[in-house]
């Protein structure tokens, strides 16, 4: 848990860290429109050439932002057996007695695996390349325009901050509870059903209790200052676009016309 990456920002010196984070967070959600067109193999093949480039500009490996995929090996798991049971369509690949694995059940569970893939990988670069306040403060620039119709810009833009920004300390937090728990004897790994779940609830209720801890703290921290969400700010540092941050934008654009297009007419 301490190699979690989702979240996490990462201080280096490189192009994308430079870029303005309205623009990284306007082609974040360019990608994830383009990994939910269903484009096939070519589509994806695109967002995987984008992804890697970006990881590349980024400077960070392909293994750490495959680091943020640990915690949802479960899931993929858990997806992977349920199609398995439901899905009977296709061709016949395996045929143990009264149970057969069909294609369509392994088609679409590697589909929505790389779909997964793409988003967290996508997440974990915006993360691990912005400052959590630099990302508040390009959420907050980008949803200004929609506080003429009553939507609180900043309030959203500071829950969404402050939710990545406690991510690892939450998965940091995790990972001392077990270690305690380890050390007087509760075994989270072996036992029976009802002994996993006792453990676990020795697990999750400190983790709970921390979490709430920590969010009375950071509220009577920002009151004791005199946070007013509602005031007029004014900001030391003020965002620019440059013109790698349009060069940018206008890729993932056209990646996002190229699935939408091979999903038209390929």
């Amino acid at each position: 848990m301490n190699n979690f990456a989702l979240g996490r920002y990462l201080p280096l010196d490189s192009v994308v860290h430079k870029m303005d984070p309205r623009s990284k967070i306007m082609i974040m959600l360019f990608m994830m429109i383009s990994v939910f067109v269903p484009a096939g193999v070519y589509g994806y093949a695109i967002i995987a050439l984008f992804v890697i480039l970006a990881l590349v500009l980024s400077k960070l490996s392909i293994g750490y932002a495959l680091k943020a995929m640990k915690p949802m090996l479960f899931m993929m798991g858990f997806l992977f057996v349920i199609n398995l049971l439901v899905i009977k369509t296709g061709t016949p690949l395996i045929k143990i007695g009264w149970f057969s694995i069909y294609s369509d059940a392994i088609y679409q569970t590697l589909y929505v695996v790389v779909r997964l893939l793409f988003m967290v990988v996508i997440t974990t670069i915006l993360t691990a390349t912005t400052k959590p306040l630099d990302l508040t403060l390009g959420i907050e620039k980008l949803l200004k325009p929609f506080e003429k119709i009553g939507i609180p810009a900043h309030i959203i833009a500071m829950m969404i901050s402050i939710a990545l920004r406690f991510i690892p300390t939450l998965i940091e937090e995790t990972q001392r509870i077990m270690n305690a728990q380890a050390s007087r004897g509760v075994d989270l790994e072996n036992g029976t059903l009802k002994e996993k779940i006792s453990a676990l609830l020795s697990l999750i209720v400190p983790l709970f209790v921390s979490a709430f801890e920590r969010a009375d703290q950071l509220a009577n921290a920002m009151e004791a200052r005199g946070y007013n969400p509602n005031k007029t700010r004014t900001r030391y540092k003020v965002l620019k676009m440059q013109a790698i941050d349009y060069v940018a934008m206008l890729i993932s654009v056209l990646v996002m016309a190229a699935c939408f297009g091979i999903w038209l007419y390929v």
